[in-house]
């Protein structure tokens, strides 16, 4: 009996002593698996919160850049930069995207310095920023069209995944940014040959509720002269235009305009800049008052004056001019230094802009002169 109590003992004490080293063991694990819980929680609460356009994707209070791809098709692929800012606080989805004319540089600049100058801590919402969309354009210094497929890159929205590169941009463009944001805003400018005053675009499409919200849209960037522009297509499937693309998708959208002749001036990249955190503003996207056009001078109809002849242009007023009917603006010479035409003034209006070189074909805008409405 004595043996069987100590053999009775011993295995109370080996049960004894792996409970107390496996009790330590058993909490560690515990602890563990609920810090590992927390940390597979926050990763996903992180996943869930963030936001992703192309390869750029940022949490609150990031800001994070990217490339959106464009694959090769029938011509080379493309690599579009990308800015994601994602504020601290909730809020819309504004899309910013400049540079489809990769030569109106005060545009592309101006998106440059809002990138530069947004602080995420103090944004309400999501900044998508696409700074320059055609990069051939630009490293090539060809206006107007992307080099590679002579395409404008602001006609032919809604894009198509098999056309050429321009069509395949927008394409990506409509599904990646248009598609997801809230508020978008176009930005150009005078291109090498366009000698062109700042003004902003209203489009004017029926629905009162909507065009209420792009009046104050156009009103908050701050640009005095306003085109109401009431004839843009109504299909969402054959859009064209990318601000247009936005409204025919019910997503307010606007088209802004500033800088000349290819120049990068201070006071038209300010304009873009300080437009654009003021519209912020007015989307509550940013602390602060939206700084509101008080007295706009509302264009309702812009004529676009055009050579028939080719040769040396010259013009006879400067951008942001007012001209009465039949004022002579501008005449082309032949080689020889002869006059073969005469621009003239179609309306009483202000000159929008005006050939900035002496080039010109047969064909070619000589000006822009938008007449000016007081019912809107």
């Amino acid at each position: 009996m004595p043996t069987k109590r100590a053999y009775t003992s011993t295995i109370l004490q080996r049960a004894l002593s792996r409970l107390a080293y496996t009790a330590p063991a058993m909490k560690l694990t515990r602890t563990s698996c609920l810090l590992s819980l927390v940390a597979f929680c926050s990763i996903a609460m992180l996943a869930q919160n963030s936001f992703t356009v192309g390869t750029a994707t940022a949490a609150p209070g990031q800001k994070a850049t990217g490339t959106l791809e464009i694959p090769a098709g029938v011509d080379a692929a493309a690599s579009i930069p990308v800015v994601v800012v994602r504020g601290s606080k909730p809020g819309p989805v504004l899309a910013l995207v400049s540079g489809a004319h990769g030569t109106e540089y005060a545009s592309i600049i101006a998106l440059e310095k809002v990138i530069q100058s947004l602080d995420p801590a103090q944004v309400s919402g999501t900044v998508i920023i696409l700074p320059l969309v055609n990069i051939a354009s630009f490293e090539q210094k060809v206006p107007h069209v992307n080099p590679v497929d002579g395409k404008s890159m602001n006609r032919f929205y809604p894009g198509k995944q098999d056309g050429t590169q321009t069509e395949r941009v927008s394409y990506v463009i409509t599904k990646q940014v248009v598609e997801r944001c809230d508020y978008l805003v176009d930005y150009h400018g005078g291109d090498i040959d366009e000698n062109l005053r700042p003004y902003s675009y209203w489009p004017k499409s029926g629905d009162a509720k909507h065009d209420a919200i792009t009046r104050d849209m156009v009103l908050a960037f701050g640009l005095d002269h306003v085109i109401v522009w009431s004839d843009r297509p109504k299909d969402p499937a054959a859009s064209r235009y990318l601000d247009n693309t936005a409204n025919t998708r019910g997503k307010p959208a606007i088209a802004v305009e500033a800088g000349y002749s290819g120049t990068v001036q201070t006071d038209d990249v300010a304009l873009l800049a300080n437009g654009t955190l003021s519209l912020m503003r007015y989307l509550k996207m940013l602390p602060g008052s939206p700084a509101m056009v008080e007295h706009p001078v509302w264009l309702g109809k812009v004529d676009t004056v055009a050579s028939d002849q080719p040769g040396i242009f010259y013009p006879l007023v400067q951008r942001g001019t007012y001209v009465e009917t039949g004022m002579k603006i501008g005449y082309v010479t032949d080689y020889f230094g002869k006059t073969i035409y005469e621009a003239h003034a179609p309306t009483a209006g202000v000159v929008l802009y005006i050939c900035g070189v002496p080039s010109m074909k047969k064909g070619d805008t000589v000006a822009n002169i938008g007449e000016i409405t007081t019912n809107p």
